[in-house]
């Protein structure tokens, strides 16, 4: 019995120092908490959604579907082959060219408006607490943190692990020159080594300004944790606000009258990039079907849609190209292009957009571009 205890003791032990590293991050404490608790989206205790919002839809609890998916995966959760990326020398970008770099999943590169912004890199080979799960598809993690030039500015939609990587940000941490989040993602940076004057932590409606380029800070429909400790800081979406563009990031978000109140709003967006992947009807109201993306960059009034969160991890049950197949059919006729690049491959956007890809089909290069 002694001996029992005594294993069992260390495996709890181990398993505390194991969720109590630094890539777990921190939960926003002192002035911080204050600071969050005047929010109205904050209610005892926790961020809340507009809109009442469970994580899973069905009666069955989340270790049960975590332990389905573990021990029933489907076939074709991953590419035959590895995905076409393209690793062009981003460094060499010249800064005053409004440019869109997809580094797969939900990560983006932009140049806007003169300054150098990353959108939730993940350039791990993985995006979970252990290297042996969730892993990248072959081929898609085309770049290293070293690769890129210096950032600007950072936007972290939410702490989850395929949107806020430990290794990716501490490797950039100090390239990087300022950050906008939610309230209380802050505390994660923080404890990664991150100034607190460069972190710029904000609630839904909020605006930070960067010269000519405004970022606004809004609403999704999600939630946030990096344990099973959650809503303890703000997930959001951002727009993106030159003189002579306008950009919307959705981050993770179930549809939702948010893109229809952003779409009065605002106006219309000359490219919006949308949770499109990793959905699930058991998770319905977290992640947007294919189809309700496409009907979101209407409510948008979007020029352009380029959908996001597929294409290099495999966190839910579908089939790995299918974001693709059905966006590509519920964008038929509509008012908005469909804009699928290769991971990695450099866009101006000044110029014409091209038709839609056909990379995910083939396992060849994009359809009308040119490999840089």
């Amino acid at each position: 019995m002694l001996l029992i205890a005594l294993i069992v003791g260390c495996a709890a032990g181990g398993v505390w120092l194991f969720t109590h590293s630094a890539r777990f991050g921190a939960l926003p404490q002192g002035e911080h908490l204050e600071r969050l608790t005047r929010s109205p989206r904050y209610v005892d205790g926790e961020f809340r959604n507009e809109l009442p919002t469970p994580i899973l839809t069905e009666e069955k609890n989340m270790i049960a579907t975590y332990a389905e998916f573990l021990f029933s995966r489907p076939e074709g959760l991953t590419p035959p082959a590895p995905v076409p990326a393209v690793r062009a020398d981003l460094k060499a970008l010249d800064p005053n060219e409004d440019v869109l770099v997809w580094l797969g999943h939900s990560s983006f590169y932009l140049q806007l408006q003169g300054r150098r912004i990353l959108i939730d890199p993940v350039l791990s080979a993985y995006a979970s607490p252990v290297p042996f799960s969730t892993r990248a598809f072959s081929g898609s993690t085309p770049y290293a943190p070293d690769d890129l030039p210096d950032i600007d500015v950072l936007l972290i939609s939410h702490d989850h692990w395929d949107h806020l990587d430990y290794a990716t940000l501490t490797a950039l941490r100090p390239r990087i020159g300022a950050v906008v989040c939610g309230l209380g993602v802050g505390a994660h940076l923080r404890r990664w080594g991150f100034a607190e004057e460069r972190i710029r932590e904000g609630d839904w409606g909020d605006a930070v300004a960067f010269g000519a380029l405004t970022v606004h800070v809004t609403p999704a429909r999600h939630y946030s944790g990096r344990t099973l400790t959650r809503n303890k800081n703000l997930w959001a979406g951002f727009v993106l606000e030159s003189p002579q563009r306008r950009l919307f990031f959705s981050g993770d978000s179930g549809y939702g009258p948010h893109f229809a109140e952003l779409g009065r709003r605002f106006g219309s967006f000359d490219l919006v990039m949308l949770d499109c992947g990793q959905y699930d009807r058991r998770w319905g109201l977290i992640h947007m079907m294919p189809e309700e993306t496409a009907q979101a960059a209407q409510d948008l009034h979007a020029a352009t849609l380029l959908p996001a969160h597929a294409g290099k991890f495999a966190i839910a049950y579908h089939p790995w190209d299918d974001p693709y197949r059905r966006i590509e059919a519920a964008s038929r006729d509509k008012g908005y292009r469909l804009l699928m690049p290769r991971i990695g491959e450099p866009l101006s956007l000044d110029d014409p957009i091209p038709r839609p890809g056909v990379w995910w089909k083939t396992g060849g290069k994009s359809a009308g571009h040119a490999t840089p």
